[in-house]
């Protein structure tokens, strides 16, 4: 059962990495990570199909040997969080929904940007 649940697990955050892939602004790599995780505790064949990915292996490796986000992945996910929060601003979100972004947004950025390139 919990083999199952696993590859059942892998195979939706890949399908949500995908679609992060298209859509600006759902995250790819955090969903592929869980994948590789999930992979690791269900299916090695998945899993070193995912690793050895031409596009999206390099950053899961990175990752997994040395917590390492890349200099332009942490670039777009800051400016994305930026572009997010100037679009709350001009659309005129509440103080309190603004706020939260600031707060969640801010700690997540500070998270990414302290990581190794």
């Amino acid at each position: 059962m919990g083999k199952v649940f696993y590859l059942t697990l892998g195979w939706c955050a890949v399908a949500l990495g995908l679609l992060g892939v298209i859509l600006p602004v759902l995250p790819t790599t955090p969903f592929l990570l869980v994948a590789a995780f999930a992979f690791g505790n269900s299916s090695p064949r998945a899993r070193a199909w995912l690793i050895d990915h031409a596009h999206f292996g390099p950053a899961i490796r990175d990752w997994e040997e040395r917590g390492a986000i890349s200099r332009r992945a942490k670039t777009l996910a800051v400016s994305m969080m930026t572009l997010v929060l100037a679009v709350s601003l001009i659309l005129g979100a509440p103080w309190w929904v603004v706020l939260a972004q600031v707060l969640l947004m801010g700690a997540g950025a500070a998270f990414i940007l302290t990581r190794p390139d």
